[in-house]
């Protein structure tokens, strides 16, 4: 009988000093209420500025450059990226795209 208090005090003890809360983990105070209205919701969350965001990149991508555009199509074809690694990413799409023809 002496034994079993003595293991109730003893994990009575081991209990309280594993599971002391401290408030360093609380510091951002989130713990409160971690729901928020509309109004606040709202104040964080523009989706103008994504949108806006998507067509200036889709302007950008339209006004490339056509040293650009060449220069992502050698990077698209391995033996064209590393000959441009040696030589330049204009003579390599010279050498192997320059002698095709479009029309």
């Amino acid at each position: 009988m002496r034994t079993l208090i003595i293991l109730t005090l003893l994990a009575t003890l081991i209990m309280a000093a594993t599971c002391y809360e401290s408030h360093e983990s609380m510091e951002s105070h989130e713990y409160l209420n971690p729901f928020i209205n509309r109004r606040r919701a709202n104040g964080f969350m523009q989706t103008d500025m994504r949108l806006e965001a998507i067509a200036q990149e889709r302007i950008r991508e339209r006004n490339k450059a056509p040293q650009e555009h060449q220069r992502e199509i050698c990077e698209d074809y391995y033996p064209c990226e590393l000959y441009a690694s040696r030589h330049g990413y204009a003579a390599a799409y010279r050498h192997y795209y320059g002698r095709r023809r479009t029309k």
